[in-house]
């Protein structure tokens, strides 16, 4: 079966991409980062180390950057191969595709692999890193092949799934949505697989050694503890990759099945609006603007005349399907994952369990959802405009500025308006149950008030940020010609910003002594300031967008060390009020200078003129 000259094409054009060789750098230089950060929380430099301490430390280290890699290759690898398939359909180029010669296993697999070619260079590039932490101790080559068999097989199955979203939805952002939906559900139900499994009569052992072979973050797991797997007749690496290969070829055998069935997908039939004063109510005849003679009315569709709003814009947004048929479909997927989240994180709550940083078990998982939702959401409410030729119509139009943008923005607020609202009412849950503060004990009479304040300062925070994800979405996909360089843009801020702090807690909870990690933390910081000002900048730099790119880092890890370097809810830490103002101004900020240019600036802004510049 020969993968065809999709495959062919990429495989010799991505190693000439500029890009290819930055992506290789910073990513080399994010695992150096982390593991600089991770020796200077444990040992650091001011005494030498000895062999024990070396073998003590190099499974730590491990297990930090093979947890950090395996997340980095589930998202980026499904939302690589979803979009480059999106991204054809949505310029009408993947029916050229149809129409061509070319076998439905060459589309196939040629689109999946040939968008997974550059994740494959980064995985083999990280060989000999790896291979090289073997010199500490405490690691043995058979656990790096093990963790790099279990990386690529996960690589391989999400890139899978995201190419068979993308060849059964018709709009980017379905496919985007229901790809990290369908992952997230996945994991969920492997977890929960005891539940299901307990009334089979299997023992502990063999529902937790099922879980292994479909579960990435648990094979992973495994390799870190190998005393476990002893005595198995085979190691919990190698039955996950098998797994996962035979589920990567079930859904690529679908997608090449269902291939010409699914696409081209059904255009939905366009009607001609009825003007407001057009109809003539007693003769139903039209009067020509110039002439005044009269014509029978005619729409090119049947059915009822559709009434366009004050703001064509918004009305598309809302009345329409400018984002796809079945939109029902994401959201019905979202509330089962919002289920399943909600179970597992209220559960232990609600029977009366004790639980350190009770209301980030559900409030995290829930809110980085929605954000990303929100964020793809944003993207592809312009990304789809463009490929589509949509968008250069309605540039040529008498709309204004403030129409176009409060337009798409006041839609995606309706649009998401699912994905927007659970965040701040499981605050408002948490908040109820008196779990956003824990007073200390000798004053249980805060309970109250912190209590109150951290609502409110969470609620308002969950706000602005949804409100910057947005704003950034529509911000990125305007300045940027590339759509899917736009939605990885986009989706790649949302996602470090929110999975590299997460990151930044973990490092900081190894010995809970920050002053040992200053250093790295800085070149940290400055990564992240150089990422973000690119994001927001990209080819016409503002200094309101460089400072945005300063502020916004800064706050998120000051909020971070106010809430880990104290005892939360105690009169040690900060007050809540504090962190939140600070969070308020930097991301207020950031979407005043993203706003400004697009409503009074907007044709430069756009490209369509120089801005005096020539």
């Amino acid at each position: 079966m020969s993968l065809g000259p999709i495959f062919q094409r990429e495989f010799l054009t991505v190693p000439r991409r500029p890009g290819h060789y930055v992506a290789r750098v910073a990513y080399l230089g994010t695992l150096l980062v982390i593991a600089v950060t991770a020796w200077l929380s444990t040992l650091g430099w001011a005494r030498a180390s000895n062999l024990g301490e070396l073998a003590r430390f190099g499974p730590v280290l491990f297990q930090v950057l093979t947890f950090v890699q395996l997340s980095l290759f589930l998202f980026f690898s499904a939302l690589a191969s979803a979009s480059a398939i999106a991204k054809e359909k949505d310029r009408r180029t993947f029916i050229l595709l149809l129409l061509t010669d070319l076998r439905n296993d060459e589309i196939v697999l040629g689109k999946m692999l040939g968008s997974l070619l550059p994740m494959l260079l980064l995985l083999l590039s990280s060989v000999p890193f790896f291979a090289i932490l073997t010199l500490l101790g405490g690691i043995g080559l058979e656990q790096v092949f093990h963790a790099i068999l279990i990386i690529g097989a996960t690589s391989l199955v999400a890139g899978s799934l995201g190419g068979l979203i993308g060849l059964w939805r018709d709009r980017t952002f379905q496919s985007l949505a229901l790809t990290v939906l369908l992952m997230v559900l996945y994991l969920l139900l492997v977890r929960g697989l005891g539940g299901l499994l307990a009334p089979l009569g299997l023992s502990a052992r063999q529902i937790g050694l099922a879980q292994q072979w479909l579960d990435p973050f648990l094979a992973l797991l495994s390799v870190h503890h190998p005393i476990q797997s002893q005595g198995l007749l085979l190691a919990p690496a190698y039955g996950f990759a098998l797994m996962m290969v035979l589920v990567s070829a079930g859904l690529n055998l679908w997608g090449m099945a269902r291939l010409r069935v699914w696409n081209p997908s059904g255009e939905p039939l366009m009607q001609r609006e009825k003007p407001e004063d057009a109809e003539d109510k007693e003769g139903g005849l039209v009067a020509r603007p110039l002439t005044g003679e009269k014509r029978a009315s005619a729409h090119a569709a049947p059915g009822a005349v559709r009434r366009v709003g004050a703001n064509p814009i918004l009305w598309r947004e809302v009345y329409t399907r400018a984002y796809g048929r079945r939109p029902l479909l994401v959201k019905t997927a979202y509330f089962i994952v919002l289920a399943l989240i909600l179970y597992s994180a209220l559960g232990p709550l609600l029977r009366g369990e004790k639980m350190a940083f009770a209301a980030a078990y559900g409030l995290i998982p829930v809110g980085v959802l929605s954000l990303l939702l929100v964020t793809a959401q944003a993207t592809t409410a312009i990304t789809s405009e463009r490929d589509t030729g949509a968008l250069d119509l309605l540039l040529v139009t008498d709309l204004t500025p403030k129409e176009f943008v409060f337009g798409k923005l006041l839609g995606i607020c309706y649009n998401t308006k699912e994905y927007l609202l659970p965040p701040l009412l499981l605050a408002g849950v948490y908040g109820a149950l008196g779990r956003l503060a824990t007073p200390p004990r000798e004053n249980p009479e805060l309970l109250g008030g912190m209590n109150a304040m951290a609502l409110l300062c969470i609620m308002g925070a969950s706000a602005i940020l949804l409100a910057f994800a947005m704003v950034l979405g529509i911000h990125v996909a305007l300045r940027t010609q590339n759509s899917q360089l736009a939605i990885v843009n986009a989706l790649s801020t949302i996602f470090f910003l929110t999975v590299g702090t997460l990151v930044t807690i973990a490092l900081i909870l190894i010995n809970g002594q920050f002053e040992y990690q200053w250093g790295a933390f800085v070149f940290f910081l400055m990564a992240g300031v150089g990422g973000l000002w690119y994001v927001l900048n990209g080819e016409r730099p503002s200094g309101a967008l460089t400072w945005s790119a300063w502020f916004c880092p800064l706050a998120v890890l000051y909020t971070v060390m106010s809430g880990l370097v104290a005892r939360p809810g105690s009169e040690e830490s900060a007050d809540p009020l504090v962190p939140f103002l600070v969070i308020a101004a930097s991301f207020v900020f950031a979407i005043t200078a993203m706003l400004l240019p697009l409503v009074s600036e907007f044709d430069v802004a756009m490209g369509r003129t120089s801005g005096g510049a020539d």
